[in-house]
Formats: C-alpha cells, structure tokens, sequence
C-alpha cells in the first residue's frame, strides 16, 4: 500500500513536470518555468484548490528539519517553531525534527493536532567548527536510520527563517531548491559560483541556470538524502586537494548537475532588509539575518 502511494505520488510529480508550460503561465512579470520545465512557484502560479484536492487523498506526512546550535537555540528556534506549527502545511500530518546541542524548554504554542515533535539532542563533540558541514552529516545519518520511513516529503531549513504566510502543498515536488533571493535578479555571469577548476564546486564561467539559498532544500527523503552524499563527496575530494569551499557552492553545483523538479521563488526566503520589489507579491517566509532577531 504504501509502495502504490509512492508511485501515485511519483506519478503525479511527473504529470505537474509535463504540464509545466500550460500550469505556471499565469504571471508574465517572473520566471515561472525552467527551461528543463520545472515549475518556478510564485504568488499566483498555482492552483491551491486543486493541490489540495489531491494531497488530501494520499493522507502524506511532511517532514521538517531544522538545527539549532548556541545562538541559534537561544534568538531563532523559537520564533522559527511558532511560525512553522501555524503555517508549515496547515491541515497535514506533520514531523517536526528538532536538532539541538542542550536540553532547552520547548515554547508554549497552539500545535496543530496532525503536529508532532521530535527533539534530538547531540552531543557537544558532534558539533563541529564547520556548522555546515555537521549539518549534511547529521540530516544525512537521521533520514537513512529513520526519517525516510516516517514521512513523504521533507524539507530542511535554516533556524534564522520565520514564516509569514502558508507554505503549502504547492511546494512538494521529488526534488525542491529555493532561489536565493538576492542573486536572483542578477545577471547569470555575476553569480558567485565555485570558480576554481580544481575545486567539487567548479561551475565553468558560462555555465550555470540559477544561484540556489542553502535556507531552504527539500524533497522525497531519498533525494534529499543523494544532496547530503554528493555533497559529502565533494567536501572530502576538496579536503584530499587541499582546498575548501563554501555549504551553497557545493549546493548549487549539485542542482546544476541534477536539476531540481521544483524551484520556490524568492518569496519563499525573502531577506526582510531588502527594499521588497514588485515580483514579490508575498512574502511567504523571512530570512533574517544573524542577530538581527
């Protein structure tokens, strides 16, 4: 039964990746399609009704990731889990999977009677001086030992987010990224991509469709899961070199190799600081800057 979910669910995706050209036509101000025919998702590209209707048949649960470490506990988990438990996937089973350094006392909030929370407490030796790094380690570890078989869907995100409006069913797809939302409107040649030829990152000059935010990655916990181990890949082939790169250039060079079948505009990871531009009719979540909260 649960192999057939899948499939529908698998089958589905694939219908939405065909029908890409006819279903997210409905701005002409933004991108709202690959030229690989991913759907971009913007304010007013979908049809919520209709996602709804069929999300609501499968009975999915949807996880979420986030890992809070020192600062990060004590300014943007509590603010990041009251905005999550009111509009991450209002209505659907939801996994929240809490990744924390200490013990701490979770807030008082209204959760959702579908919400459920799991805090995982790792020990202080885990924590690594590369914050990144631990991260795609610990997600990594956490899906094959049991996340992959909790949920549908899973989405990773960074503390220093807090929800504004729905994050919806609009944003499942088999492999999701989220446009960064400040390279987004720059020229594709600007972009600050891994330069250096020796380097897992490399992405030539010429080359490259989009520059992705490492706030926001998702998808069935089994790609999610490939992310963690390219990206593992790449960071001990650097380190054999003698060379280091940055979590996002890791990153983009892994969506430019394997393409996202869902990119979540920069609506979706919107830095509140910036003067709000006029393609961005709603800010679904607010990225805010370390210790700005």
């Amino acid at each position: 039964m649960k192999a057939k979910k899948r499939l529908l669910m698998l089958l589905f995706c694939l219908f939405l990746l065909l029908m890409a050209k006819v279903l997210f036509r409905m701005r002409v101000d933004v991108i709202t399609t690959t030229d690989w025919l991913a759907p971009v998702i913007w304010e007013g590209t979908f049809d919520r009704e209709a996602l709804e209707k069929y999300y609501r048949k499968q009975n999915i649960t949807v996880g979420l990731v986030v890992f809070a470490v020192g600062s990060l506990t004590d300014q943007y988990l509590d603010p990041f889990l009251r905005s999550a438990s009111k509009f991450f996937m209002p209505g659907y089973k939801v996994i929240f999977y809490v990744m924390v350094d200490r013990f701490l006392q979770f807030p008082e909030m209204d959760y959702g009677p579908r919400q459920s929370f799991q805090i995982h407490l790792i020990g202080e030796e885990r924590w690594w001086s590369d914050f990144d790094l631990m991260r795609m380690k610990l997600l990594g570890e956490h899906i094959q030992d049991h996340i992959r078989y909790e949920v549908d869907f899973l989405f990773s995100m960074s503390a220093n987010l807090v929800f504004q409006s729905e994050f919806g069913v609009e944003t499942l797809s088999m492999s999701v990224a989220q446009l960064h939302a400040w390279w987004y409107f720059r020229k594709t040649g600007d972009l600050p991509y891994e330069r250096r030829p020796a380097s897992a990152a490399y992405i030539p000059f010429g080359l490259g469709d989009f520059y992705y935010a490492g706030t926001i990655v998702g998808g069935v916990p089994l790609k999610v899961l490939d992310l963690t181990q390219e990206y593992m890949k790449g960071i001990v082939l650097d380190a054999e070199n003698g060379l280091n790169s940055t979590y996002e250039k890791y990153l983009n060079k892994y969506f430019f190799l394997n393409k996202p079948t869902k990119l979540l505009s920069p609506e979706y990871s919107w830095d509140p600081t910036f003067h709000t531009l006029r393609q961005v009719r709603s800010m679904k979540i607010a990225q805010y800057p370390i210790d700005s909260l």
